[in-house]
C-alpha cells in the first residue's frame, strides 16, 4: 500500500483559513511551503541530475535559546553542513557561501540547492547550510518532543531567533577560521529566501549579498491583495485549458454534493481510491488544493522529484488528463486522474492516505504561521479555480489559541523587517539583494517584481516556478533560466568584486 509523501517540499506558505461555505467549514491555518520537515533525513548520496553527489561534513554548534535576553538560557545544538574543498582560504579572502535553512531538514535543503553548490568551484568558495532552529537536528530542549511541548518551549522559534542564530555561527566560525575579512554571501528559497533577504538588511555587517529566490516578503497584512496566491495557481491551470480550469472549479461543488448523500463518504472514498474511509468532506477537499497549490509550485519545464516524482510541465499533464477522459466521466472521476499525475505519477500507489503521518515538525511551522508569520489569503469568487472564501481572522485567531495557544501578531514582521512603501525602504535603507521570481510560482506575487536601485534587483521569468533558479542545472534547462543564472552569477561577481576593491583601498591607504 504506497502512501504519498507530502514532505518534500521547501516551498509553500500553503495558508488555509476558513471556507465561507458551510459544509466545507474548517481550513484552520496556514502553513509555509507545506510539511517540510522528515522524520529521517535524506540520502546524502541520492543523486541528481548533474554528475556527482554533494559532499560536505556534518556538524554541530552550540547556540544560545535566547540571542535576546542576558539571563541565564540553556544552549542548544545546531546542525551545520560546510564543504572547503574548493574555498581559496583565508588569505585570499575567499568568499563564504550561506544558504540560509528553512523550515525542514537542512539535508534535504541541500540536495535540492544545487546552484550553490555548482557556483563554489567558480568563485572559490565555502559552502555553509545552517539549519533551522526547531527543525530537523536542530532542536532545543534537547528532542523534538521536548521542544514542541508547548507555547512556553516553543516562544523561541522565530525568524529574529533564526537570522541571529546564523549571525553568530558564522561570526564565531570565521573567527575559529581566521577568515575575519572573508565576505559572506547570502543564499536561499521560500522562506528561506525571506531570512536571505531579511539578514541582508538586518545585518548588513555580516553579509555583502543576498540572492533572495522565491521570496514572498510582501505577503502580510494588506500589502498584496489576499487572493493573489490563488489566482496565480488558478492562472496556471486556465492557460493550460479554459475546460480543465472550468472542471476544477466544478468539482468542489459536485464534492459537497455527494458527501452529503447518504453513503456520499463511502462513494468518495472508492472514487478517490483512499485507503481509509473518508470522515469528513473538507479533509479530501484539502488534499486537492494542497496538490493544485504544490503543482503550480513545482511546474518545472523538465521532470522532477522535488515533492513528488512528477512530469516536466506538470500541471499540462494534469489537464490533459482530465480534458482526455471519455465523454461521459464525471466531473469527479475527471479530478481523480488529474490529481493522480501529483499523487502517482510513478503508478506505485494503490491507495492514497490524506494525511502524511510520517512528518514531523509540522507543529514547528504551524507555531510561526500562528505567531508572526501571518499571511491573509483567499480565494475569489470568479478568477480563482478554487472554492471561494474570505480571509477570516478571528477564526484563524481561535483556531491558534485552541491548538497552540499562541496569539497571532499580524503586523509583527512588518515591523521588524518592513514591507509597507518597500520601493522607497530598500531604495533608501538597502543594497546588494537579488530577487527572483518566476510568475508561474504562486508566491510571486508576494514578492519583489520590480528593481528598486543599481544593486536591488528583481529577476522576473515568465515560465519560472518556485525557485527553479537554485536547483542544480541539466541538459533540459531552457535558455531563459541560463541566462537567469548568468545574470545572478554577474551580480555576485560584481559584490565581491567591490568588495575586494574596497579592502585593496584601504590597504593601501
Amino acid at each position: 500500500m504506497a502512501k504519498p509523501s507530502l514532505s518534500l517540499i521547501n516551498l509553500i506558505i500553503f495558508i488555509i483559513v476558513t471556507s465561507s461555505l458551510p459544509s466545507l467549514q474548517s481550513k484552520p491555518l496556514p502553513r509555509f511551503l507545506g510539511k517540510l520537515s522528515r522524520s529521517s533525513p535524506p540520502n546524502s548520496e541520492r543523486r541528481h541530475q548533474h554528475s556527482k553527489p554533494i559532499q560536505y561534513e556534518t556538524r554541530y554548534f552550540p547556540q544560545n535559546l535566547d540571542h535576546f535576553s542576558f539571563s541565564d538560557t540553556p544552549k542548544f545544538q545546531q546542525r551545520y553542513l560546510v564543504n572547503s574543498e574548493n574555498w581559496v582560504g583565508p588569505q585570499r579572502h575567499g568568499p563564504i557561501f550561506l544558504y540560509c535553512g528553512n523550515e525542514g531538514d537542512i539535508v534535504w535543503f541541500a540536495e535540492n540547492t544545487g546552484f550553490v553548490w555548482e557556483l563554489a568551484p567558480r568563485f572559490g568558495a565555502m559552502v555553509l547550510f545552517p539549519e533551522h532552529r526547531y527543525y530537523g537536528e536542530s532542536m532545543p530542549f534537547g528532542s523534538e518532543e521536548e521542544a514542541y511541548k508547548n507555547a512556553s518551549t516553543l516562544s523561541f522559534l522565530t525568524a529574529e531567533q533564526a537570522l541571529a542564530d546564523f549571525a553568530v555561527l558564522i561570526t564565531e566560525l570565521k573567527r575559529n577560521w581566521s577568515a575575519e575579512g572573508c565576505p559572506v554571501v547570502l543564499f536561499g528559497g521560500s522562506y528561506g529566501g525571506m531570512l536571505a533577504a531579511w539578514m541582508r538588511l538586518k545585518y548588513p555587517h555580516i553579509a555583502i549579498g543576498a540572492l533572495a529566490s522565491s521570496a514572498p516578503i510582501l505577503q502580510f497584512e494588506d500589502i498584496v491583495p489576499t487572493e493573489t496566491f490563488y489566482d496565480i495557481v488558478s492562472n496556471d491551470f486556465r492557460r493550460e485549458s479554459s475546460s480543465c480550469f472550468n472542471t476544477i472549479k466544478e468539482s468542489w461543488d459536485a464534492l459537497m454534493t455527494i458527501g452529503q448523500k447518504q453513503n456520499g463518504l463511502l462513494e468518495l472514498t472508492k472514487t478517490f481510491h483512499l485507503c481509509r474511509e473518508l470522515k469528513k468532506t473538507e479533509d479530501l477537499a484539502d488534499w486537492l488544493e494542497s496538490a493544485y497549490s504544490y503543482l503550480a509550485m513545482v511546474n518545472y519545464p523538465y521532470g522532477s522529484e522535488f515533492m513528488m516524482p512528477l512530469p516536466g510541465h506538470p500541471i499540462r499533464e494534469v489537464c490533459r488528463r482530465i480534458d482526455g477522459c471519455p465523454d461521459g466521466t464525471s466531473t469527479l472521476e475527471r479530478v481523480f486522474e488529474g490529481i493522480s499525475v501529483y499523487y502517482n505519477y510513478s503508478g506505485n500507489a494503490d491507495c492514497f492516505e490524506l494525511e502524511d503521518t510520517s512528518d514531523v515538525g509540522t507543529d514547528g511551522w504551524n507555531w510561526q504561521a500562528c505567531t508572526e508569520m501571518v499571511m491573509p489569503m483567499s480565494s475569489s469568487r470568479d478568477r480563482s479555480m478554487f472554492k471561494t472564501y474570505d480571509y477570516n481572522f478571528s477564526s484563524f485567531q481561535d483556531w491558534c489559541w485552541k491548538e497552540l495557544n499562541a496569539k497571532p501578531r499580524p503586523t509583527w514582521i512588518t515591523t521588524e523587517f518592513g514591507g509597507h512603501d518597500i520601493k522607497a525602504t530598500l531604495k533608501n535603507f538597502g543594497s546588494n539583494i537579488i530577487f527572483s521570481n518566476g510568475l508561474l510560482d504562486p508566491w510571486s506575487g508576494g514578492s519583489v517584481l520590480q528593481n528598486i536601485s543599481q544593486s536591488i534587483v528583481a529577476l522576473v521569468t515568465e515560465e519560472g516556478a518556485h525557485h527553479i533558479d537554485l536547483r542544480f542545472s541539466t541538459k533540459g534547462d531552457p535558455d531563459w533560466l541560463v541566462e537567469q543564472r548568468e545574470s545572478e552569477i554577474k551580480l555576485i561577481q560584481g559584490w565581491l568584486d567591490e568588495f575586494y576593491q574596497e579592502k585593496k583601498a584601504a590597504f593601501d591607504m
